[in-house]
């Protein structure tokens, strides 16, 4: 049996090592089953006396924003010069006055509610993709996500972000010097952190596996608030961490070395978090998200992927107020981007966050009776941060040349993710994505 697949071998493991597993694990079952165990033998790890895995840019960070319920992107990014559009929108159309104009000569504006994502514009921090989609659309909320989680029309599968972990095996590099009961081992990071109940799809990969956690307060062993007498048992697990008295019993070691990884680890989250960020952020959920990421930022954790969401864009009706409820969706998404770029600025670290903004679906061109609208297909997706191509990428797809009364796709959203995986992410887009695309360039020329 190879060394590398022999789970007597699992006492070989390091703080490090399990990290890329979840944290979920500190409250399994006492017996962890072998496969468990091999899997986590098999990961790729830095070479013996490095901290890093060779020819991964550790130093990048990618933020995703997710905008759940399918943005009506033709009010999102609006062709304020085209009639067309107003011919078909007779009452929700953003009137060409109102809009935020991107240039005197362009055919583009944005909504009049994203003063935020303006000023990214203007300083050159936002690129906006116009007509991303995909071949033969599917309008269902679900099945949609989940062909943008997986990049793969099926939307079968792993997640994009989780078979990019799992290539890279990103997160395994130095961590933070010195653990918070005052020794100096080395503190892992977990590669991947999601905000909210649940981790993504897109996140889910076969060997890494997300955490997810709505407040960091929560990201916490709560067994002593089911009952006083399960604190000291705990407190003996994590304090005595796994010594070479286990080392005839490599389940109970890995346990104890698992158990104190998610101990460190929660204190290390809400040690960060609970920094008094040095921007003020809006009090909405999207706001609250990216000032918990750029606190862990700030802390210097070595989390490759953060991902956040907000929801409400099914808009079947009532768009018409540019004071409504996509307006205001609109409004809280935008400040919530420009508070998290001031803030990274403010402690240096906006050259190493590069943000991409997507929805699963966009709106079809014409309003409905109840002014609003309805499922579509191509929207425009926006990138954010120093490094990317400033300015309109891509053509607006044509108003008249329709499919059925629906956009037809101009660039393929896997397309980006190829961008993003080979010139930020440093990795193999054809590998992760399980087929060729040609990236798209997302990044400004030197």
């Amino acid at each position: 049996m190879s060394l590398h697949n022999d789970p007597s071998q699992a006492r070989a493991f390091t703080r490090r090592m399990f990290l890329g597993q979840s944290l979920t694990f500190a409250s399994a079952a006492a017996v962890v089953p072998s496969f468990i165990q091999s899997s986590a033998l098999g990961m790729p790890m830095p070479e013996l006396g490095m901290s890093s895995i060779p020819g991964v840019n550790e130093d990048n960070i990618l933020v995703v924003v997710q905008l759940g319920g399918g943005n009506d992107g033709l009010n999102t990014v609006v062709p304020v010069r085209h009639d067309e559009y107003y011919r078909a929108r007779p009452t929700i159309g953003i009137a060409r006055n109102q809009a935020l104009e991107l240039g005197r000569s362009s055919d583009i504006a944005l909504h009049p509610a994203m003063e935020g994502i303006k000023a990214l514009y203007d300083e050159g921090l936002c690129g906006l993709i116009q007509g991303t989609g995909y071949p033969n659309p599917n309008r269902s909320h679900f099945k949609s996500m989940d062909i943008w989680h997986t990049a793969d029309t099926t939307g079968t599968g792993n997640g994009w972000i989780g078979r990019y972990l799992d290539s890279e095996c990103c997160g395994y590099g130095k961590g933070e010097s010195g653990a918070p009961d005052g020794s100096e081992e080395e503190i892992p990071m977990q590669p991947a952190i999601a905000i909210g109940r649940t981790a993504p799809l897109a996140m889910e990969g076969g060997s890494i596996k997300p955490i997810a956690f709505e407040s960091a307060d929560l990201f916490r062993w709560t067994g002593e608030e089911i009952h006083e007498s399960l604190r000291e048992p705990y407190t003996s697990l994590t304090s005595r961490g796994a010594s070479d008295d286990h080392d005839d019993h490599p389940t109970a070691s890995f346990l104890l070395k698992t158990s104190l990884d998610a101990q460190v680890s929660s204190d290390l989250i809400r040690r960060a978090v609970s920094q008094t960020p040095m921007t003020q952020f809006p009090g909405t959920p999207l706001g609250r998200q990216l000032q918990m990421v750029s606190s862990m930022i700030r802390a210097g954790l070595k989390t490759r992927v953060y991902y956040v969401s907000m929801g409400g864009f099914d808009t079947h009706a009532g768009q018409g107020n540019t004071n409504g409820s996509h307006a205001n969706l609109l409004r809280q998404f935008s400040d919530a981007m420009r508070a998290f770029y001031s803030d990274l600025k403010r402690h240096e670290n906006d050259t190493r966050v590069l943000s991409m903004c997507f929805s699963e679906f966009g709106r079809r061109v014409s309003q409905n009776a109840s002014g609003g609208t309805d499922h579509g297909t191509a929207a425009p997706m926006f990138l954010f941060g120093p490094m990317v191509r400033q300015g309109i990428i891509g053509r607006h797809p044509s108003l008249t040349n329709l499919d059925n009364g629906d956009l037809k796709y101009e660039i393929d959203f896997r397309s980006v993710y190829a961008g993003i995986l080979e010139n930020w992410l440093s990795a193999d887009s054809n590998e992760i994505l399980q087929g060729r695309y040609r990236p798209l360039q997302i990044l400004r020329k030197s």
